[in-house]
C-alpha cells in the first residue's frame, strides 16, 4: 500500500515538475519573443516611477502580453530597480526583454518632446515639438519669438520637464554675430562667449545639447565642424578653380548661400560667379553690398540705395574686382560643396524667375529679356496686391 502511495506521489511530483518546467519555458519564450505591439509608441518613464506603473502602461498600450511576466523577467535579470527616466521609442513587436533593456540602460531620450531654439536669418524662434512614433515625424506643439513674444500658456511647464531634449538649430546663411546673439538668448544654456568668431567659420546644423551646456563650448563645436567640412571639401575639390586657398572658397560659398534658397541651383549659381572671375568681370552681387552696410549685424530690412551701390567699400562687388575680403555669412555644407564642385556652364547672368528660383543666361541680351520678364511679374504682383 505504502509502496503504491509513494509511487503515485512520485508520479504526481514528476508531472508537476514537468508542467512547471513547461510553464517556465513558456514564460521565458513570452519574455524574449517578439511582442504584440502593432504600431510604434512613445513610453515616458517619469522620475521615481515604479516598474509596476510602467508595466501597466505597456499592457494598456498593447506592447506586452503580461505585466506580471514583464516584472518577473525584470526581477530575474536584476533590473527591476534600475529604471531610468526618459522617453523611449518602442518599435513594433519589441520583446519584453528588449523593452526592459531600453528603460534600464538610460541614455538620451529617443522620442517624446524636444525644445528647439532656432537661430534664423530673419530672427529666432523657440519651438516645442513632439515625435509622432507611428510616422517618425515631429509635430509642432507650440512656438514663439523670444525677442518679441512671451511663451504661450503652459509652454514653460511642458518645456521644463526633465526628459525633454534640448536642441539648438542654426539655419544656413546666418552670420556669426546672429549666432552669438541667438545663443545669448537661449536661456537653457550657460556661460559667456569669447567674442564673435570669424565670419563663415561656424557650421549651420542642428546641435543636441544638455541643459546648462556652455555657450562657448557649443561655439567651439560649430567651429570644429565647419573646419572639417571645409577641409574635406577642399581636398576633394574640382580642378582649375580660381581660388588661392580654402578661405576664398568659403567666401564664394557664402555668396552662393545668400544668392539662392533653392538647393538644386547652388552649383549653377557658383558657376556664374566662377565664370565671371575667370573673365575678369565684377561679381556684382547685392548680398555682399548688404553685408558691407550691416556688417552682418542683422538684416537690412529695405532695398539697397543707389549711393550704397556706388560707394567703394571692401564688400561692394559692383566696385571692387574679384571676391570680397572674406565670407558674408556662415554657409552650409551644400553651398561649400557647390563652390568647390560647380556646374560646368557658360552662364554669366541670372535673375529671379518668379517661381522662387532663377533664370540663367550666357549673354547680356538673354539676361535683359529675363529681367524684363521678372519686372512684368513684379508689376503684376503689385497690381494684384493693391486690388486686394
Amino acid at each position: 500500500m505504502w509502496r503504491n502511495i509513494v509511487s503515485n506521489f512520485l508520479t504526481l511530483l514528476i508531472v508537476i515538475l514537468v508542467a512547471l518546467g513547461g510553464l517556465v519555458a513558456w514564460a521565458k519564450n513570452q519574455y524574449v519573443e517578439p511582442g504584440p505591439l502593432a504600431e510604434a509608441m512613445c513610453l515616458r518613464v517619469a522620475p521615481g516611477e515604479s516598474l509596476q506603473g510602467v508595466s501597466s502602461k505597456l499592457k494598456e498600450k498593447g506592447a506586452i502580453s503580461s505585466s506580471y511576466l514583464f516584472r518577473t523577467g525584470a526581477q530575474y535579470e536584476e533590473k527591476a530597480d534600475k529604471l531610468k527616466f526618459g522617453s523611449y521609442l518602442i518599435e513594433p513587436n519589441t520583446s519584453m526583454q528588449s523593452i526592459v533593456g531600453q528603460i534600464t540602460s538610460g541614455g538620451p531620450s529617443t522620442c517624446g518632446s524636444e525644445l528647439v531654439f532656432r537661430i534664423g536669418v530673419n530672427g529666432n524662434e523657440v519651438l516645442l515639438r513632439e515625435l509622432d512614433p507611428t510616422t517618425g515625424d515631429y509635430q509642432k506643439v507650440a512656438e514663439y519669438n523670444p525677442e518679441s513674444e512671451k511663451p504661450p500658456e503652459g509652454f514653460e511647464e511642458k518645456a521644463d520637464r526633465v526628459d525633454v531634449r534640448t536642441r539648438v538649430t542654426v539655419v544656413d546663411g546666418v552670420t556669426s554675430w546672429q549666432i552669438v546673439q541667438g545663443l545669448k538668448e537661449a536661456s537653457f544654456l550657460s556661460g559667456k562667449i569669447d567674442g564673435v568668431p570669424g565670419e563663415g567659420t561656424l557650421a549651420p546644423d542642428s546641435y543636441e545639447v544638455t541643459r546648462g551646456a556652455d555657450r562657448q563650448a557649443l561655439i567651439d563645436l560649430m567651429s570644429e565642424r565647419q573646419s572639417k567640412i571645409l577641409a574635406d571639401a577642399w581636398d576633394g575639390r574640382a580642378e582649375g578653380l580660381p581660388y588661392d586657398d580654402p578661405q576664398q572658397a568659403l567666401t564664394m560659398a557664402s555668396i552662393v548661400e545668400k544668392e539662392t534658397g533653392v538647393p538644386a541651383e547652388r552649383p549653377e549659381v557658383a558657376s556664374v560667379f566662377i565664370n565671371r572671375l575667370e573673365k575678369g568681370m565684377k561679381l556684382q552681387t547685392d548680398p555682399t553690398v548688404i553685408y558691407g552696410v550691416t556688417e552682418g549685424k542683422g538684416v537690412l530690412g529695405r532695398g539697397l540705395r543707389q549711393s550704397e551701390l556706388r560707394k567703394a567699400t571692401p564688400y561692394n562687388t559692383y566696385v571692387i574686382d574679384g571676391l570680397p575680403p572674406g565670407p558674408i555669412a556662415n554657409p552650409g555644407k551644400a553651398a561649400i560643396e557647390a563652390a568647390l564642385h560647380p556646374d560646368s556652364t557658360d552662364y554669366l547672368f541670372f535673375v529671379a524667375d518668379g517661381s522662387g528660383g532663377h533664370a540663367f543666361s550666357s549673354t547680356i541680351e538673354e539676361h535683359n529679356k529675363n529681367v524684363a520678364k521678372w519686372r512684368e511679374i513684379e508689376k503684376q504682383r503689385q497690381e494684384d496686391a493693391s486690388s486686394n
